[in-house]
């Protein structure tokens, strides 16, 4: 999801930075490419930056990457790392992937490190998704503390019922917007996730359920839509305004 979020949004003229905290530069540029999201131009053009907060500068691939954090122990180090990322790229968007690291290496400062850098981002007037994981048949969402650092929280499930695998969505809190309170069935293909925004899924221990949604919330759904998609051509056609924000 993280991906995609920063890809639609290069896309539409808004700039990101991703923070990989758990897995290889290269190997992020790798997954953005295997669901056919180059982002090679774009990298070239500043428009996207990877902060490699992963390897702490081992390996030669990794010392050449501008935006590194050698030591990894160095919060402020990080933050400063990040701040420069986003000013140099002027991104809009940013991930952070995934706090649950910061949960097992550093628990005891983990919901003070995603504050601090949830006030950097914000300050610096970007939307972030912080990528969170939990263990199968977990109810919470990562990590004490979690959900009261963030201003909302969509959580991605993948469920067994005899024998078969069903993935869904559903929006726990979005603050200050009115959602949807329906889990809603989604897909991950070779193009990314789809949500089947028309329908809800409700799974139970022997069966499993799916419904289309009242024709009155597909309409303010629609309505909803329509209007983003007004915004971001309308971000496309005064993309120069926007860049001098």
């Amino acid at each position: 999801m993280g991906k995609q979020f920063l890809y639609n949004g290069l896309k539409n003229n808004e700039n990101g930075v991703f923070v990989a905290l758990e897995e290889h530069p290269v190997t992020v540029r790798r997954s953005f490419k295997n669901f056919g999201w180059d982002i090679s131009k774009y990298e070239e053009e500043g428009k996207i930056a990877i902060v490699d907060a992963f390897t702490g500068g081992t390996g030669t691939a990794a010392q050449r990457e501008r935006y590194l954090v050698r030591d990894l122990d160095n919060i402020h180090e990080l933050l400063d790392v990040v701040r420069q990322a986003i000013k140099d790229t002027n991104a809009k968007r940013v991930v952070i992937d995934s706090v649950s690291t910061l949960y097992l290496t550093k628990p005891a400062m983990a919901r003070s490190i995603v504050m601090l850098l949830k006030r950097l981002i914000a300050g610096l007037g970007c939307t972030a998704i912080f990528v969170s994981q939990t263990s199968v048949g977990e109810r919470g969402f990562g990590g004490p503390g979690v959900e009261h650092a963030v201003d909302g929280i969509v959580r991605m499930d993948l469920d067994e019922v005899d024998g078969k695998l069903y993935r869904s969505i559903i929006v726990w809190k979005m603050r200050d917007t009115k959602h949807s309170l329906l889990r809603h069935p989604m897909q991950i293909d070779e193009n990314g996730i789809k949500i089947e925004w028309d329908k809800y899924i409700r799974i139970g221990i022997n069966n499993v359920k799916i419904d289309n949604i009242p024709q009155e919330m597909i309409e303010e759904i629609n309505k909803a839509m329509q209007e983003v998609e007004k915004y971001s051509e309308y971000r496309k056609s005064n993309a120069q305004e926007f860049e001098e924000e």
